[in-house]
């Protein structure tokens, strides 16, 4: 090893690897459910394979370089921007504008309240809305949805997704298309990544100079899905407003970031030392890359929403939710890949849990919890229509508006409620539109009572199909579990034909 290191630079070199060990001491790289074997503690390293020799040794320059560099991509954000400098270079494509917003109704909407009315039912199971007709012929909607109604013919409903297995807190199962990615039920539930997850890994986003997928919440981290598997490289950007511009993981501090930046920099003194071919050159490029990434000033432009006009800003209104709309729009627009907005407006297990009045409860029965919030959606949603179709966008975006599940059939199904309806998963509706798709139809029904699936059941892993079809990402693509097995990116699913 002498002949790659002079005395001069080996005491650098040393300092470096004390400093880096210090920070993964204090689990600062940890992600996923990784552990350094004998500790049961999380790290960076694993994939480096440090009990081999062409993992994390110090037995040749290439051992050498993991060594001192393993946590330099702690983001992993270099090895998106490698991957696509590198296809870039070769000539391969490397996407288009595709992206997904996804209008997160957290706590399960009741779908016969809403998109699949049963006026024809008794009072108990219909609920106290009227109907009105859509712009579809024959179809109608919850009379608290007009403007969702004129546009109609631009959508597409459907009545029959059969959400078993899905709960919330954490709501995973509709929001990465696997059933058994239930934590409540399955020691592994949190693991299966989430849909914008897969998309960062497996595409990226549209400007590697912005994240892949963002989460608009500040208020209960339950209510969307994680990188899971992936690890936490491929967790969301979470944040709402410029002031809380793309929160750290609690573990990782602004400082702390910097010092890793520091870190690099020091390395950089040495690397002629080490490397006559320029890749650790290359290396500092990406991390720089990742650095601006969150820094930058083209993150910070997309998260300010005053750039607006005031009368665009004026028109989506002054509610949390249709600011979210609004600053998702510019997201998508800017390149980002994946925006989930989540719907909300408390922590436990969201606004839309409407079971019913109940003293000292925080959830609404269907008039005094779901009623207000309908307006507010109606706005919001034709709104952000409207805007991304007027802009030139509405073929490239994917807006997708849904719960974890549906409601009961039957009004008051839960002991001390009254006025509300209880989990249903059996069968729940959902909206799409955009993402240059075939709409204007309704997909599936339920049956009379909105109980169960009548028609062309849709599920979870058929949503996920067509997300990834959106995409352009292979539907026989894989990752890998913390056992190294493949798993087959979608599960019980294909995208819905017809659609396309």
């Amino acid at each position: 090893m002498n002949k790659f290191i002079d005395e001069n630079w080996r005491e650098k070199f040393q300092t470096i690897c004390i400093r880096c060990y210090r920070l993964v001491r204090r689990r600062e790289w940890a992600y996923g459910d990784s552990v350094i074997e004998g500790q049961g503690k999380s790290h960076a390293f694993t994939n480096l394979h440090g009990r081999t020799r062409e993992g994390l040794t110090a037995f040749s320059r290439r051992g050498m370089l993991k060594t001192g560099l393993a946590g330099m991509a702690g983001l992993s954000l270099p090895d998106l921007l490698r991957f696509r400098a590198e296809a870039a270079q070769a000539g391969r494509p490397i996407g288009n504008r595709k992206a997904v917003i996804l209008l997160w109704m957290a706590g399960g909407p009741s779908h016969i309240d809403t998109l699949d009315p049963k006026p024809d039912q008794p009072s108990i199971k219909r609920g106290p809305f009227g109907t009105i007709p859509t712009t579809l012929p024959g179809v109608h909607v919850c009379e608290h949805l007009p403007k969702y109604a004129k546009l109609a013919d631009k959508l597409t409903i459907i009545r029959s997704m059969d959400c078993r297995g899905s709960s919330h807190q954490p709501n995973q199962v509709m929001q990465t298309g696997f059933r058994a990615a239930a934590p409540r039920v399955n020691r592994e539930g949190a693991m299966y990544p989430a849909m914008g997850s897969l998309v960062g890994k497996l595409r990226g986003a549209n400007d590697p100079a912005l994240p892949p997928y963002v989460v608009l919440n500040h208020r209960d981290r339950s209510h969307f899905a994680w990188g899971g598997w992936l690890g936490k490289q491929h967790d969301p950007f979470v944040g709402d407003k410029a002031d809380r511009l793309l929160q750290l993981p609690a573990s990782l501090s602004l400082e702390r970031l910097r010092e890793r930046r520091s870190l690099s920099r020091q390395m950089e003194s040495i690397q002629h030392h080490l490397d006559q071919h320029g890749n650790m050159a290359a290396l500092d490029a990406f991390n720089q890359g990742a650095y601006d990434l969150i820094f930058g000033q083209k993150a910070k432009t997309a998260w300010d929403v005053s750039r607006e006009p005031k009368k665009i800003i004026d028109t989506y209104g002054k509610h949390e939710w249709a600011q979210k709309a609004l600053l998702a729009r510019r997201l998508v627009e800017a390149g980002v890949a994946f925006v989930t907005i989540d719907l909300s407006h408390h922590r436990a297990s969201g606004t839309w849990d409407t079971h019913g009045d109940k003293s000292n409860a925080v959830y609404g029965g269907i008039v005094s919890g779901l009623k207000p919030l309908l307006p507010v959606f109606d706005h919001l949603y034709s709104t952000l229509i409207n805007d991304l179709n007027e802009r030139g966008l509405l073929d490239e975006v994917l807006v997708i508006a849904m719960g974890e599940f549906g409601r009961t059939p039957t009004i008051g199904t839960q002991a001390g409620y009254t006025g509300g309806r209880n989990h249903w998963p059996q069968v729940m509706s959902l909206t799409l539109a955009g993402g240059d798709f075939r709409h204007g139809q309704v997909i599936g029904a339920s049956d009379a009572e909105g109980g169960q699936p009548a028609e062309r059941p849709v599920t979870p892993g058929d949503l996920a199909a067509t997300v990834y079809h959106h995409f352009g990402v292979p539907l026989d693509a894989t990752f890998n579990d913390l056992k190294n097995r493949p798993r087959f990116i979608v599960e019980n699913g294909a995208p819905l034909k017809e659609l396309i």
